[in-house]
Formats: structure tokens, C-alpha cells, sequence
């Protein structure tokens, strides 16, 4: 907005007293002082407004307006309501330095011309910033991408100064406009917005974390506009991204909103076009799958790995170690397909951000069929001297694979889905790749038979008692374990004796009564009376293997 603008407009009150051939000037912003020296607040096109609290005497005007003529600001706006008539040393300053100067009437406050100025200065903002949203879209969608969502982000930072983050569903950030967001903020940011998209709530989402308002936008993928509805939200609550802007929402106008769903569709166009780009990796891993699943020759499948190695390796050749994932989601209502949804999930999962490049690389192969979902994850050689035999680069494990994302895919699957996942341990020939995805749909049973809406399990349990126990019925898993710890828990609960925490403390360190004693931070004839009572109590012997194996199971399986 210009200068001749403020003037014009009778509600602010405003009388010009000089500068009348600058009023052509652009304003940018608005900044109230009566600092002697505002210099370091001022970044140009400002309108400043003063109460002339800076002024002790004539000479204090000249430095102060040379101040502000130095910072490019666009006008003086001095107010009436302390001195009454602007003193003539300040008028004659601004003349000299070429300085609009305006004098506020009494009855006019400063918070009035504040808000008119932001208020114009914003919608001009977003008008401008618009019209680029719309030319961006067009451009992204007739033609190579514009930048990707980073560029978007800018822009709503540069015009209206607006710090903005793309999420995924599992809490990665993929774009950010400032500083990065924490893990644990990515994490709440997505576990409230996918939690208020199960339970309906229209958008956007607001969250106060840590003091900050965030609002949440979701990105629609697949093609779908924002107010476009799906048979089922279950079906695109787990993949689609959103959007979250450091900014309160809740009160801003409709053409604030119609312009960040804008975005939301821009950022769209790259998160399809993203998908879009793994289809040649969903391809190869069915076919390496169905080769697997039919029996076909080692010779025939160990051809279609090196085929699929550089695609995933890109620049590293043949892959010598190779791991299998399963993953299944189950919804209560059995009219949804989940193996979309955790085809999408893996892919989610699985990005490694520790590849090079410009932004997390996929360096996985996703096929899925019914409600099951398959990854294939190449894993490069440890680094050696050439010919000798290397075990294999960052294996994948169960439990990392959920540890930061088991909050928001809880949120999202609700009170009516599940998602469980296996992990195999690493082969180095196709021979071995058809036990290793037998080996992941066991562990992912395994996983199946633990509580919780998000459980993972690896290889390793597969040889241990861990693979027998979640098979025991649920009828003799509570009369056995309520035989064996009842009695220690009724115990404890009316003599706070402990009794349980030193039964697994003494499992734990095999019987020692040295190193138990020490964990606890106990004297060792403590323990010895802890333990006899447990004796008493269950009519065991803690010294017979038998009896320490029946309280170790009843433990794992309460």
C-alpha cells in the first residue's frame, strides 16, 4: 500500500505536515517506538509510529530522523496526545532528510493505524502470493517439478511470514520453511492431526506445544481435492501428509484459508509425484515375490536381484545381503483391504534419511497382497579389503523400526486398527530368500499374539521361548501365571514387600545372591528372607532350574 493511502483514509485521522512528494512511497509494515536509536528494529518500508517520548529537546529531532531516513523507513507518523502541536524542530528535520511526516489526532490510537496498515498490507501479501501459488500449480502440474514443497514453504514465508513444515502420517519432516522441528514435536504434530482426522474434526487442526500454536492442514494425495471424501478415511489416514504452519488458525478470513488449501493441493502434485516414482520399485519387488512364492529357480531369481540392486543401490552394484519385511494391518470392519495401507506404510517406515541427497531416498521395494505388505531391503557390504567376506551394512531391527513412529500410527489406526510387522535376519544369496520371508511372516505372528495397536518382532525370537508363549491359551496362560504370582502380589499389596520386582531381579542375574543383592541395593540376608518368603509362599524351590524356569515363564506371560 502506499503512503497517499493512509492519508486518504479519514478514519485514521491522519494530517500530512511534510513530505507531500514522497506519498507515493510503498508500506511494508508497521513499528510503534520512542527509543532514541530504533536502528536495529527496522528493516525499511516501515510507517513508525511515535509518542515523541525520545524528545527531551529540539536538538534530539535531526539524529532521530536522520535515524530513520538512513533505514529506509517510509514515513513519521508523530502522535498529538502527550505534546500537542508536533514541535517545529521535528518538522524542519524531516523536511531536510526528505521524510513524510504525519501528525496523529488526539482521538486516534496508535492500535487503530497498526491494525488498518497489517491489515492491508497482509491482504496484499497474500493476493500477490497467490497469483504465484496458482502459476507454481500450473507449472508442476503441465511439467517438470517447480521446486518441490521447499519452494512452497518459501514462499509462505517470504509473503506473509509464515513458518511452515510438510509432515508424513509417521512424523518425518519432508519439507520446512526455518528451522527444523524436533523429533518429539513431528511426533505430537502428527499424532494430533491423524488422531482428529479418525474422529472426524474438520480442518484445520489447532495445537499449542511448548507455547507455540500450530495449525494443521491435511494433503489430500491420490488426486483428491480437500473436500473430497473417500469410502472410508481408513483408507488414506496413514499415507496422506499435512501441513503444519506455526500460526493460529482459528481466527483468520476465508481468504486466508482458501489460499493455504492452495498450497495444500500444490504440495499435493509433489507427494503424487513422489508416489508415482515407486512404481518401478513396487514392480520389481513383485516380481522377485512371486518368483519367491512359486518355487522358481535360484538361477532365475538371483537374475531379477541384480536387476532390482541398482535401482536401489544406485552406483553400488549388486546387493550381497538382503532382508525381508512383512507387514499386516487388520481394521475391525473386514470390508477394508489393508494391504495398500501398509504397503504405504513400509515405504513410510523404511526410508533411510542417512542416504545422500537432497532429501530421504528410498532404497526399498514394497509388494503387497490382500492385507499383507512385502519389503525387499537391499543392504550394501561393510566396507573391507577387497575379496574378504563382509557381514552385512545398518540390518534393520524390529524395535528400531517403531521407536519413533509408534506414537503418531497409533493415532491414526485408533481404537479399530492394528499394524504388526516382522523382520528377517539378512541372506546373501536368493537360496536363502525364501526362509527369510518365512521367517518374517512368523515373526509377524509373533508380533500378532502380543496386546498393543503397534507391535513389531525380529528373528531373533523365533529361537527362543518368545515364539511359543503368545501361542498358549489365554485360559491356561492366567490360571498358570495366577497360581505361581497371585499370592506374591497379594503380598505385596498389603505389606509393600516387593516381592515381585526381587523375584525378576533374581531371575534376572541367574540366581546370584551377590549381584541381585547389589542391584536392589539390598544387604544379602534381605534378600535371603525376600526369597524365602517367595518359597513360602508358592510352596517352590528357587534352587531347583525347574521351579526358577515356571516363575520366569509365569512372569513373561503376566
Amino acid at each position: 500500500m502506499r503512503l497517499r493511502a493512509l492519508l486518504e483514509t479519514e478514519a485514521l485521522g491522519l494530517r500530512l505536515l511534510g513530505g507531500e512528494e514522497e506519498l507515493d512511497r510503498t508500506v511494508r509494515g508497521v513499528m510503534t517506538t520512542d527509543l532514541r536509536d530504533p536502528s536495529r528494529y527496522l528493516s525499511g518500508g516501515e510507517l513508525v509510529l511515535t509518542g515523541l517520548a525520545w524528545r527531551r529537546n529540539s536538538a534530539d529531532s535531526e539524529p532521530f530522523v536522520r535515524i530513520l531516513a538512513s533505514a529506509g523507513v517510509a514515513g513519521l507518523a508523530a502522535g498529538e496526545a502527550e505534546l500537542g502541536d508536533i514541535p517545529d524542530d521535528l518538522v524542519s528535520a524531516c523536511l531536510r532528510n526528505r521524510l513524510p511526516l504525519f501528525a496523529v489526532n488526539e482521538d486516534v490510537a496508535f492500535a487503530t493505524i497498526t491494525e488498518y496498515v497489517v491489515r492491508q498490507v497482509s491482504g496484499e501479501r497474500a493476493g500477490d502470493l497467490a497469483a504465484v501459488v496458482d502459476r507454481h500449480r500450473r507449472l508442476m502440474t503441465s511439467g517438470p517439478a517447480g521446486g518441490g514443497p521447499d519452494v512452497v514453504l518459501d514462499l509462505l514465508t517470504t509473503d506473509l511470514d509464515l513458518r511452515a513444515w510438510v509432515l508424513s502420517p509417521t512424523g518425518r519432516q519432508i519439507a520446512g520453511a526455518g528451522e527444523p522441528l524436533t523429533p518429539g514435536v513431528c511426533a505430537t504434530l502428527a499424532s494430533e492431526h491423524l488422531a482428529a482426522v479418525r474422529t472426524g474434526r474438520r480442518g484445520p487442526h489447532r495445537i499449542s506445544l511448548q507455547g507455540i500454536t500450530y495449525s494443521l492442514f491435511p494433503i489430500r494425495g491420490h488426486g483428491r481435492a480437500p473436500g473430497a471424501v473417500t469410502r472410508d478415511v481408513r483408507e488414506s489416514v496413514l499415507s496422506d501428509w499435512l501441513l503444519a504452519v506455526e500460526a493460529d488458525a482459528g481466527d483468520w478470513p476465508a481468504e486466508r484459508l482458501d489460499l493455504l488449501q492452495g498450497v495444500t493441493q500444490l504440495i499435493a502434485v509433489e507427494r503424487d509425484r513422489r508416489d508415482a516414482a515407486r512404481t518401478v520399485r513396487r514392480r520389481l519387488a513383485q516380481e522377485v515375490l512371486e518368483l519367491v512364492q512359486t518355487g522358481a529357480p535360484p538361477a532365475e531369481i538371483a537374475a531379477r536381484l541384480r536387476v532390482a540392486a541398482p535401482v536401489l543401490l544406485p552406483g553400488l552394484g549388486a546387493a550381497p545381503h538382503w532382508q525381508v519385511v512383512v507387514a499386516r494391518v487388520d481394521w475391525d470392519n473386514g470390508d477394508i483391504a489393508g494391504g495398500p495401507v501398509a504397503q504405504s506404510l513400509l515405504e513410510e517406515i523404511l526410508v533411510d534419511p542417512s542416504l545422500s541427497g537432497p532429501e530421504p531416498s528410498d532404497r526399498i521395494a514394497v509388494a503387497h497382497a490382500g492385507d499383507e505388505a512385502i519389503a525387499l531391503v537391499p543392504l550394501p557390504a561393510l566396507p573391507g579389503e577387497p575379496g574378504e567376506e563382509k557381514g552385512p551394512d545398518a540390518a534393520l531391527h524390529a524395535d528400531e523400526l517403531l521407536a519413533t513412529v509408534r506414537e503418531p500410527l497409533a493415532a491414526g489406526l485408533a481404537d479399530d486398527g492394528r499394524l504388526t510387522l516382522g523382520v528377517s535376519a539378512a541372506v546373501h544369496s536368493a537360496e536363502g530368500l525364501r526362509g527369510a520371508l518365512e521367517e518374517a511372516r512368523h515373526a509377524r505372528r509373533v508380533a500378532a499374539a502380543r496386546p498393543g495397536r503397534v507391535c513389531a518382532a525380529g528373528h531373533h525370537e523365533l529361537a527362543s521361548h518368545v515364539l511359543l508363549l503368545p501361542f498358549v491359551p489365554d485360559d491356561v496362560r492366567r490360571a498358570f501365571t495366577a497360581r505361581l504370582l497371585d499370592p506374591l502380589r497379594d503380598y505385596d499389596r498389603r505389606h509393600r514387600a516387593e516381592l515381585i520386582p526381587t523375584l525378576e531381579a533374581f531371575l534376572d542375574c541367574d540366581g546370584s545372591w551377590t549381584r541381585c543383592a547389589t542391584r536392589l541395593h539390598l544387604h544379602v540376608n534381605t534378600l535371603r528372607y525376600r526369597v524365602g518368603r517367595i518359597e513360602q509362599l508358592t510352596a517352590r524351590d528357587l534352587s531347583r532350574l525347574e521351579d526358577k524356569l515356571d516363575f520366569f515363564l509365569a512372569l513373561r506371560m503376566s
